[in-house]
């Protein structure tokens, strides 16, 4: 008998892209477990692990944690929720490389369906993320950090995007509109999916 393959969603965009918005209302409307990278790594860096302090410089000096640790964070997240889930992974692949390792790490255990990328300008990224440093408390949420995260995501991210694009796995979702519009449109592309 086969083993369950939990199905994998992967969601990319800029930082203030929406991306954790849209997927708490996916999650409620479709029942999805939402994963995200970036959660995943904080709680991680909270704990004093190893990992920790590496964690920490990276994520402020606005880089790519290493791709085996968000990996082993991620596979047991997945693993604890159990595997007959639907699994949507925020904030995962950064770049090429984070792809890679996860085909070679995870390739035969999970069923990939599509990535999710929420286009939006870098104006209305800015703006969202300046109102976000108000209520959210985290270490990254800052001009300095964003400008790196920014470079970052333009240098390593948008690559990945555009070769999930080339393979017709990418979901184009316009993410600077309101947060229901937003929402309508990944609603109507996900009903046509699933």
């Amino acid at each position: 008998m086969d083993q369950v393959k939990p199905k994998v969603f992967f969601v990319l965009g800029g930082p203030g892209a929406g991306k954790g918005t849209q997927s708490a209302k996916m999650v409620e409307k479709y029942h999805f477990v939402h994963l995200s990278a970036g959660d995943l790594l904080r709680e991680e860096r909270s704990k004093k692990t190893q990992n920790a302090e590496l964690i920490e410089e990276i994520i402020k000096s606005g880089q790519i944690v290493p791709s085996h640790i968000t990996i082993s964070l991620l596979e047991s997240a997945m693993q604890a929720k159990g595997l007959d889930k639907m699994f949507l992974i925020d904030g995962f692949p950064r770049n090429q490389e984070n792809f890679d390792v996860w085909i070679k790490l995870m390739g035969d255990k999970v069923e990939f369906k599509k990535l999710f990328y929420f286009e939006c300008d870098e104006e209305t990224l800015k703006n969202r993320i300046k109102i976000r440093a108000q209520e959210s408390g985290r270490s990254d949420d800052n001009d300095e950090t964003l400008v790196k995260r920014l470079k970052t995501y333009n240098e390593s991210t948008r690559p990945i995007i555009q070769y999930f694009d080339s393979l017709s796995q990418c979901i184009h979702i316009k993410a600077d509109k309101p947060i229901d519009e937003v929402f309508q449109e990944i609603t109507k592309k996900l009903d046509e999916i699933l």
